[in-house]
Formats: C-alpha cells, structure tokens, sequence
C-alpha cells in the first residue's frame, strides 16, 4: 500500500484526505515511479474545487518527480533507476504511482528532482506562451499578471535573457520585490494602482502588444484596455475566478484585439513537442539565466494547508509536496 492524497467529493481544502492505495505493478507502455518531489499548481485547486470536474474517487495533483522503480512491457527508454518529472497526468499526490512512460521525460544531471517538481508545468507554460502563443521579440514591452507567482517568476527571468521588457503586476510590495530581484522592469501594485493607467504611462499611450493573465475575472477588461490595436490577450488562468461570458463586440470597440485561452496539454500533447519544451527549459536553467527557487515545502499530508496557502495569495514562486 501507499499513501495518496485523494478527494472523494470536489469542495474546499478540506475535501483532501490521506489514504491509502493499491498500486500494481506496470502494464504495457507503464512505469512505476517512486516520488520524491510533487508540484502544487493552480489547476490542483481548479479540480479539487470542481471548477475542471473529476472522475470521483480522485487522487490530486498533475505534477512530480522521482525515480522509476519499474517498466512495462514495451518501454525500452527507461529503466528502474531513471531520473523523471512529468506534468498534465492527474493523481501526482501520491507516494507511489503507475503513468505512461511516453509522458516522462528523463531529467538531466544538474537538475533536482525537487526543481523539477517545482518548474516543468510552470517552466513548460511560459515557454510555450512566450515562444508559441505569442513569439515575443527583442525590444517588445508586455504586460504579466500575478508576476511574483511560479509562473511569473519564470517568465520575468526568461523574458529578460529574451530582451523583453516586462511589466509586472502583483497585489503587494514584497511580491513586487520579488518580481523586480527575477527580472521585471516595472512594477505596479494591482491592489493599490490603477494598471491600466500605468501601462499606458509606461508605454506612452500605445499600449502593449500582449497581455498574459492568469488571474482572470477581476483583470479581464482592465487587460483589453491595455492592449494597442490587435493586441493579443492571453487568458490562461483563472485565479480570481473565471471570466464571464464577453460580447465579441468589445473586441471590435477596443482595436480589432486577439483573445485565446490556451492550456499547456495542447502544447505538449505531441512527445516531440513535450520533449523540445522539456529540454528548453532545462537549458536555460543550466544556463544560470532561469533560477528556480523551492519557495514552500509540505509534506504530503499536508495537501490540504498547501492548496489553503496558495488559494489565499499567501505563497510566491513554486510550491511543492514531499513524500
């Protein structure tokens, strides 16, 4: 048996419990990982909470790392032993668990496991944002919502190798401390601030070419207004709350704008394309121009204080269980 942190109705924090579970051994194309490190995202909240509804009985979290302990019929790219991380396979808070080995990626030497953990999804998100949703070029100034959170942090830093120049917002000064010391070149307290009236300062009225906001309802139209003409706004994430239902016509009012809301699982749903993200990021990362900082450790009974934490806007950068 092991122990998994399994949620049998979909609710609040509360809903999480530690139970134990049967895990087999590894069927075709399986392997059995043994985790040492586990990545607490947004989207663990969203389907607890039932805003992405689950299959119920359900083991949380999409994200981990740790060591392969046994293969499946079939797999001949991995072996017992294997360094892995992987993202988008829900039921990560676990101790023990059996996933498809072509959803692994092997981690190379100068990365942790508990790195790994705490930057595939996030690492993968911005990479795929910034390089694919919209390719930002050098000289470009864009807006980023929630910059002191693990996504923003890496983005604020992947941005400036990049050339970009980034407006960062966040709802207090430490967090917009901790943006600017990852790279942001200006910031406003979206709490105390009007930030559409600030990027129009910074940008000399023009405006910025994209918008990229996880924070959702409470951003939605201040974002649109700080767009130039067919600017892009990038809506991949809802922390404050979905967005409600838009008239495209005031797409037409404020210049003609671009909205998408893409998910990281497109982006990935290719091996090549999960595996050329995968070592990008790691790239860069070694390379010393992306630091990735473990900024909140629980153990794995703990899920549920996690999931409160990063629901109340108490954490920054990247949050992760421990086994």
């Amino acid at each position: 048996m092991a122990k998994a942190v399994r949620y049998h109705k979909q609710g609040g924090p509360e809903v999480l419990q530690l139970d134990d579970v049967q895990v087999g051994d590894p069927g075709q194309g399986q392997v059995r990982v043994r985790h040492t490190a586990i990545g607490v995202n947004f989207v663990d909240t969203y389907q607890r909470s039932g805003l992405y509804p689950m299959q119920l009985p359900a083991v949380a979290g999409n994200e981990g790392a740790g060591v392969v302990d046994a293969v499946g019929a079939g797999v001949t790219d991995l072996k017992a032993g294997d360094r892995v991380c992987y993202t988008g396979l829900p039921g990560s808070y676990c101790e023990v668990r059996l996933a498809p080995a072509d959803r692994m990626v092997k981690l190379p030497q100068g990365i942790t496991e508990e790195q790994a953990a705490s930057m595939l999804l996030k690492g993968l998100t911005v990479h795929y944002l910034i390089f694919s949703t919209y390719p930002v070029k050098k000289g470009e100034t864009v807006l980023w919502h929630a910059a002191a959170g693990g996504v923003g942090l890496i983005a604020c830093q992947w941005l400036k190798a990049l050339g970009v120049t980034t407006i960062a917002t966040a709802g207090s000064a430490e967090k917009l401390a901790l943006a600017k010391s990852h790279g942001a070149d200006h910031l406003v307290n979206y709490t105390t601030e009007k930030f559409v009236d600030r990027v129009k300062e910074i940008t000399g009225g023009k405006g910025v070419p994209v918008v990229y906001d996880s924070v959702g309802k409470t951003t939605w139209e201040g974002s649109l207004d700080c767009l130039r003409p067919r600017g892009l706004m990038v809506t991949f994430g809802n922390a404050s709350g979905p967005v409600a239902p838009v008239n495209l016509g005031i797409l037409a009012s404020k210049g003609s704008l671009f909205v998408t809301r893409p998910t990281l699982a497109t982006y990935i749903a290719a091996r090549a394309d999960l595996v050329e993200r995968s070592n990008a990021l790691f790239e860069v990362v070694k390379s010393g121009k992306v630091k990735i900082e473990t900024t909140a450790k629980y153990k794995l009974a703990d899920a549920a204080q996690a999931h409160r934490d990063l629901e109340g806007r108490k954490t920054t950068g990247s949050v992760v269980l421990i086994p």
